[in-house]
Formats: C-alpha cells, structure tokens, sequence
C-alpha cells in the first residue's frame, strides 16, 4: 500500500485531549481533518495510511472562537475532527506519531 500525498493533505493530525482518549477505550481514533474532506475521503485515507479496516466516520466542525491578539480582536481557525471508529481488532497507535 502507497500512502498518497492527498493523504496526507486530508489528515493533519491526531487529536490528543480528554475526550479522545476516552473514545479510544471503544475502538475510535479521533483526527483533525481538513475542511474540505468528506467521510469516504477519511476512512480511504485512514486505510491506506495506517493499514487498518474502518467501521465508521463522524465528523464534527468546531467553530473558531473571537480571541484579542495583542490586543486586537482576531479569530481562531474553524478546525474539522473525525472520530474514526475501526473494525474490531485493529487499533491505531497515535502517541507514536506517523
């Protein structure tokens, strides 16, 4: 299997918080994701990056909050996370890195 550069593009990076790893304990992996990627997107990336068997994809888009940067008013960044939950059997290691 050949991982693809739009792979990489649609995956940005494993989500490592509370709530991640508590969805790690059912057989889900949690990723930020570009804006742009679609569910069949993610769990085709997912497969071929990490060589696993995914059950489902959930999506869920985070709107940026209004923060003062230097004291002027600026935005944070809209951030898309899927919770990628795979087939029984297969896990993903993320605390290793890619």
């Amino acid at each position: 299997m050949s991982a693809k550069p739009e792979h990489y593009d649609v995956i940005r990076k494993p989500v490592i918080t509370e709530k991640a790893t508590m969805a790690s304990e059912a057989n889900a992996v949690v990723f930020e994701v570009a804006m742009a990627a679609n569910k069949p997107q993610i769990k085709e990336a997912v497969e071929s990056l990490f060589g696993v068997k995914v059950k489902a994809v959930n999506t869920t888009i985070t709107k940026g909050k209004t923060k003062r940067f230097r004291g002027m008013l600026g935005r944070r960044k809209d951030v898309k996370k899927a919770y990628v939950t795979l087939e029984e059997g297969n896990t993903i290691d993320v605390t290793t890195g890619l």
